[in-house]
C-alpha cells in the first residue's frame, strides 16, 4: 500500500530523515514510534505530501508521491483520511457540518439523501449519535477525536494516517479511541498508520512497527518482538528497562516467554532439576492486542551458567546473558 524507498529529508543544515525505508501492507495497522524529535510526524506528512521530501522515492498503491505533481498528488489525498492530536474542528460548525466539512472542499454536495444518510452513519459509527448538532466546545476530548474520525472517513479514504491522535486523552479515553480505530481497520479494510509515542497505543492494536530514533530506522517488525526482547540500546531506553538495577555480582540471565510459553513453570523446573536456586530480580508482562508477552531476569552463580542455558535449549525458551 506504502512504501518508502531511501527518504531523506532536511531542513535547513539538519537533517531530519536520513534514508527511510519501509513498507505498509494494504488492510494493517502500522506504527511509527520513537522519541519526540525522532522524525515521525515529518515522516507522515512527506506520506501524505504535506511536506517534500529531498531524496528517494515514496509511493502510496505504486503512485509516486511528489508535492510538485499537484493533480497526482490531490488524487492520492483524496484517498488518504488524516487525524491530529489537536482535532482541527471547526468551533463554529456543529459535529454533523464538521463531519461533512471534507465533502464541501471536494465540491460534493452535502444535501443529497446519499450524503445525509452517509454523514449520520458515520456519526453512528463513532458512536456520536445523540450529539449530531453539538458544537465542539460542548464535547469531551474522547468526543472530538471521534468527530474528527468520522471527518476523515467521509471521503472513502483507503488509508487512515493518525497523528499522536491519543496522546492528549486519557487512558480510558485513549483505549476507547484505539477500539474505535481496530473496528475500522476490520469492518472497513482501511490501512491505518500511527504515529505515536506512547507504548500503549501500539501494543493494543499495531500489528507491525518502526522504531525511529534521530532521523533512522533502528528496526522494523511485530511490536511484541521489537519491545519484549529490544536488542537496540536506544529502544531499551525508550523503554526504561531496568537492568541498570541488577545485581553487580554473578550473572544476569534474561528469559523471555511467548504465548503458551508464559504457563510452563519453567523457573521451578529449572532449579529442581539443576539442583540450584536463583533470584529474580526483574520480571515484566506485556499485553500485546490478544496475547500476553513476558521476560524475566534470573541472577545466578557464574558455574551454573552454562548448565542453565542447555536447560533452557532444551524447552525451547529464548535467552541473552545482560552484559554489565
Amino acid at each position: 500500500m506504502i512504501r518508502i524507498d531511501s527518504v531523506k529529508k532536511t531542513f535547513g543544515k539538519t537533517e531530519v530523515l536520513k534514508d527511510i525505508s519501509i513498507d505498509i501492507e494494504d488492510g494493517e495497522i502500522f506504527g511509527i514510534i520513537g522519541q519526540s524529535g525522532a522524525g515521525k510526524s515529518t515522516l507522515l506528512r512527506c506520506i501524505n505530501g504535506l511536506e517534500s521530501y529531498d531524496g528517494g522515492l515514496i509511493t502510496v498503491n505504486k503512485n509516486p508521491v511528489h508535492i510538485d505533481d499537484k493533480k497526482n498528488l490531490r488524487q492520492i489525498q483524496k484517498k488518504m483520511g488524516m487525524i491530529f492530536q489537536g482535532f482541527n474542528l471547526l468551533e463554529r460548525l456543529d459535529v454533523y457540518q464538521n463531519v461533512a466539512l471534507p465533502m464541501k472542499f471536494w465540491g460534493i454536495p452535502t444535501n443529497t439523501p446519499e450524503a445525509k444518510e452517509k454523514i449520520l452513519k458515520l456519526i453512528s459509527l463513532v458512536g456520536l449519535e445523540e450529539k449530531v448538532h453539538a458544537k465542539p466546545r460542548e464535547l469531551s476530548g474522547g468526543q472530538k477525536q471521534r468527530v474528527a474520525i468520522a471527518r476523515a472517513l467521509v471521503l472513502d479514504p483507503e488509508i487512515l494516517l493518525c497523528d499522536e491522535a491519543t496522546s492528549a486523552l486519557d487512558p480510558e479515553i485513549t483505549k476507547g479511541i484505539l477500539t474505535l480505530l481496530q473496528k475500522i481497520n476490520r469492518e472497513m479494510g482501511i490501512t491505518i498508520v500511527v504515529v505515536t509515542h506512547q507504548m500503549e497505543v501500539v501494543k493494543q492494536i499495531c500489528q507491525r512497527v518502526a522504531f525511529l530514533s534521530q532521523g533512522k530506522v533502528l528496526a522494523v517488525g511485530k511490536p511484541e518482538q521489537l519491545f519484549v526482547w529490544p536488542k537496540e540500546h536506544e529502544i531499551r531506553d525508550f523503554l526504561r528497562e531496568e537492568s541498570d538495577k541488577l545485581p553487580t555480582t554473578g550473572v544476569n540471565l534474561k528469559l523471555f516467554f511467548f504465548g503458551e510459553g508464559n504457563q510452563r513453570p519453567i523457573v521451578t523446573q529449572m532449579s529442581q532439576e539443576l539442583h540450584t536456586d536463583f533470584n529474580i530480580c526483574w520480571a515484566k508482562l506485556e499485553d500485546f492486542r490478544e496475547d500476553v508477552y513476558g521476560s524475566l531476569v534470573l541472577n545466578m552463580d557464574e558455574k551454573d551458567l552454562e548448565r542453565a542455558c542447555a536447560f533452557l535449549d532444551s524447552k525451547n525458551v529464548t535467552w541473552e546473558v545482560i552484559p554489565r
